[in-house]
C-alpha cells in the first residue's frame, strides 16, 4: 500500500555571535521522555489535500510552539522520510524565547492498559541549536533540510 501521508513544517533560524542557529522541538509524551539525539524535529504536522502546505506549516508552527510565523519564507526541497511520509519545509529568519513555548496537547492511555487517559504536550520543549548540534539532534530524515538551508544561505552570502 502506498504511503500518501504528507507533513509541512518550518525552520526558524537566527544568527548568534555570527553563527547560524536553528529552532528545533522535542516531542512530548512518555515515549520520548529521556530520549535526545535523533529525536528532535522541525515544527511540522500533517495536512489534507485541500490545505495549502505553507498555510499548514504556519498553523503547525503556531500549534507546536505558540509563536506566529512571519517573514520571508525560503522554500526547501521536500524530503521523503524513512516512514514514507513526504515532508515539505520552508525556512525563515526570526527569533523567539524558547522559555515562552506553549504547545497544544494530546490525550492517550497512560500507563498502557491502565484505562486512564492522560494529557501530554505535543512538544515538551524547544531549543536553539548551532547547525553542527542540530544535525545530531534531528530525526535522520530531516537533516537534509538543515544542509540545504546552509547551502542556500551560503550562496546568498548570509553565512
Amino acid at each position: 500500500m502506498k504511503n500518501n501521508r504528507r507533513s509541512a513544517g518550518l525552520i526558524l533560524y537566527r544568527y548568534r555571535d555570527l553563527k547560524l542557529e536553528v529552532l528545533l522541538v522535542h516531542p512530548g509524551g512518555p515515549y520520548w521522555a529521556g530520549r535526545d539525539e535523533g529525536t528532535w524535529s522541525i515544527p511540522k504536522g500533517e495536512y489534507s489535500n485541500e490545505e495549502d502546505p505553507l498555510a499548514a506549516a504556519k498553523r503547525e508552527f503556531k500549534e507546536e510552539t505558540g509563536f506566529d510565523a512571519e517573514g520571508n519564507f525560503l522554500v526547501l526541497t521536500p524530503r521523503k522520510q524513512p516512514s514514507g511520509k513526504l515532508v515539505s519545509a520552508w525556512a525563515f529568519e526570526g527569533d523567539c524565547d524558547v522559555n515562552a513555548l506553549k504547545s497544544n496537547t494530546f490525550t492517550m492511555e497512560w500507563p498502557p492498559h491502565s484505562g486512564k487517559l492522560s494529557e501530554f504536550p505535543e512538544v515538551d520543549r524547544a531549543e536553539w541549536f548551532p547547525v553542527s548540534v542540530a544535525e545530531k539532534k534531528l530525526l535522520k530524515g530531516q537533516t537534509g533540510f538543515i544542509d540545504e538551508l546552509c547551502e542556500r544561505l551560503e550562496r546568498e552570502g548570509e553565512i
